[in-house]
Order: C-alpha cells, then sequence, then structure tokens
C-alpha cells in the first residue's frame, strides 16, 4: 500500500510539472495583456513601462521560474484587470463552481444508478430499450443546447426557475452557499440538471453493460439456485460487484464536471470558476488563465490518485499483488 502511495505521488508530481510549463506557455500566447490593460491608444512608453512593471520584459524561463516560485507559496500573482491577488478571486468563485458540480454528481449517479439497474434487470422489455435510447439522447445532446431548452421551457414559458444568477447565498466562514435559502436552490436546480445530462447517461449505460455481465457469473447462477430472492441478488450481489468501475467513473466525473462546467456557467451566468476562466481569456489576464489551468491539473490528478487508492481498498489485490494499473475492465 505504501508503495502504491508513492507510486501516485510521483506520477502526480511529474503531471503537475508538465501541466504548468504547458499552462504557463500557453497563456503567454493567447494575447497581448498590456494592449488589453491600455488600449490600443497607448504610447510605446506606457507599454513598456507596464510591461516591465508585470515583468513582461523578462525572458519566459526567468518568468517561469518567478510563477513557480508564487506558486509553491500559495501565491498565484496578481489580476493585470482588477489589480487584486489571484488567490483571493478564485477562493471567491470556488464554492459555486464546487456546489454545482457536486450536485451534478449527485444527479447523475442518483438518476443514472437506477437508470442502469433497471435496463439490465429488465433488458429486452420496451422500457428498458427506451432508457438505453434516452441514454442516446442524452450523451448526443451538446450541454449549452440542454441548459437553453432548460431555461426556454422552465424559466421563459412557465417561469418556475431563475434563467441566471446563483440566487440569494449565506456566508459560512469562508465559504458562499445557496444551498441553505430558497433562492439558492432554486438558482441551482437548472445548472446542474444541464451539467449531468450527459452524465446521467453515461453511469445508466455503464451500470447496465457492467451489471448484465456480472449476471451472467457462476456465483448468481448458484445464488439462484440457491432460492434467493431477486431483490437479494441484484441489490446485495450483482450491484456490489459492479460499483468497482462506477468509482472510476464517479471520479472521472467530478473532475469533468469541475473543468467542463464552463459551459454551464457561461450560458447560465454562474459564477464560478468557468466564467471566471472565460473573463480572463476575453481580457487576456494571463495569471488568472495560469492559475485556473493550474488549479484544474491539481483537481484532475488529486481525483485520479483518490480513486487508484479506493481501488487498493476495494480490491485486495492492488495491495497483494503490487498492480500499478486498474483492473481489467475498470
Amino acid at each position: 500500500m505504501i508503495a502504491l502511495i508513492a507510486q501516485r505521488v510521483v506520477q502526480a508530481i511529474i503531471v503537475l510539472f508538465v501541466v504548468s510549463v504547458l499552462a504557463f506557455v500557453l497563456s503567454t500566447q493567447i494575447g497581448d495583456p498590456v494592449a488589453s490593460i491600455l488600449g490600443l491608444q497607448a504610447t510605446p512608453a506606457d507599454r513598456l513601462e507596464l510591461g516591465a512593471r508585470l515583468g513582461l520584459d523578462q525572458p519566459w524561463p526567468a518568468r517561469y521560474l518567478t510563477f513557480v516560485g508564487n506558486v509553491l507559496q500559495g501565491e498565484f500573482g496578481v489580476s493585470y484587470i482588477t489589480q487584486r491577488p489571484v488567490s483571493e478571486l478564485i477562493i471567491e468563485r470556488l464554492p459555486a463552481t464546487f456546489e454545482l458540480a457536486g450536485v451534478a454528481l449527485l444527479f447523475s449517479l442518483g438518476v443514472g444508478l437506477p437508470m442502469g439497474i433497471y435496463a439490465a434487470i429488465r433488458r429486452g422489455h420496451w422500457s428498458a430499450d427506451a432508457i438505453l435510447s434516452l441514454s442516446v439522447v442524452g450523451v448526443s445532446v451538446p450541454t449549452f443546447v440542454i441548459a437553453i431548452l432548460l431555461i426556454f421551457f422552465f424559466s421563459v414559458t412557465l417561469g418556475w426557475l431563475p434563467s441566471f444568477g446563483r440566487g440569494q447565498v449565506v456566508q459560512v466562514g469562508w465559504w458562499t452557499t445557496g444551498l441553505l435559502t430558497p433562492s439558492g436552490l432554486r438558482s441551482l436546480i437548472m445548472p446542474a440538471a444541464a451539467l449531468a445530462v450527459s452524465q446521467v447517461a453515461l453511469v445508466a449505460r455503464l451500470v447496465r453493460a457492467e451489471m448484465i455481465e456480472v449476471l451472467r457469473a457462476d456465483y448468481i447462477r448458484f445464488a439462484r439456485a440457491r432460492g434467493l430472492k431477486p431483490r437479494v441478488i441484484h441489490l446485495s450481489l450483482a450491484l456490489r460487484n459492479t460499483l468497482i468501475p462506477v468509482i472510476t467513473v464517479s471520479g472521472i466525473q467530478l473532475g469533468f464536471l469541475f473543468a467542463f462546467a464552463v459551459v454551464a456557467e457561461a450560458v447560465f451566468q454562474w459564477p464560478g470558476i468557468g466564467l471566471l476562466f472565460l473573463q480572463a481569456l476575453g481580457s487576456t489576464d494571463v495569471p488568472v488563465i495560469s492559475a485556473i489551468l493550474l488549479l484544474t491539473a491539481v483537481f484532475f490528478v488529486a481525483i485520479n490518485t483518490i480513486v487508484d487508492l479506493l481501488y487498493a481498498v476495494v480490491d485486495p489485490r492492488l495491495r497483494a499483488g503490487g498492480m500499478t494499473g486498474r483492473p481489467a475492465g475498470a
């Protein structure tokens, strides 16, 4: 177990180093921050003075080392546009994105798991075929289209839910949450649903495929021959062995939802990390862009590391056999 943890830590360090280089290089190639701040009418002297103040006159290796040194100290620099520390901007937006991604994940698992179980148990029935058809639609339709349709029906036509914003929020320590207010909960429903639809379809199809495979196993036939109730066979024996790949998908889903919440946040004007990233791209705010790219990579690496360690807990072969990868079929 210790060897597995050490291996994952080394892999995480390598991945984060590569991502930090890519994030820094990409952020320096997307535009001219001096022009974004001063405008096109600025004099050459003003441009040179601001470039020197921002450290843009230094060679990029020196700028990268400065960037890494600041990151290791928990600092991401100062936003070119707002002149505020980037860490403050991110801390302000993190709760909104985490709540959006977390609720979308709970929604995808809460809906996708029962759909997949039902489709596996009732395979061949018209209702199971309908679930499969809906899952194809859910995977195929882009998130922004689903978001627009939800706004049209539930906000414009019915007037039940707000079409943008986060609603009323309350402060709990440094965390701002809308989960404790009625308007915050109403504002969260449509963005979370739009973000979760494709993930519901993915979970349903995965659970169905894995559970059908498990139901064909010899120990399931033996359980039926012993006269165990179908509910025990399906929910205790089959589902338990189906959940191993679901652990992987859940971890990847959470990373996906965090990283790609930008679409839902843009449509619903949800004040999270994704919207902050789009605003930074529009204004060439390099420190904010670099920080968000690196933060997303850290989140993905952390989630994958946790998933690998959960495998070691769920599957003893990883501890006993020193396996370095995930089980086959996971």
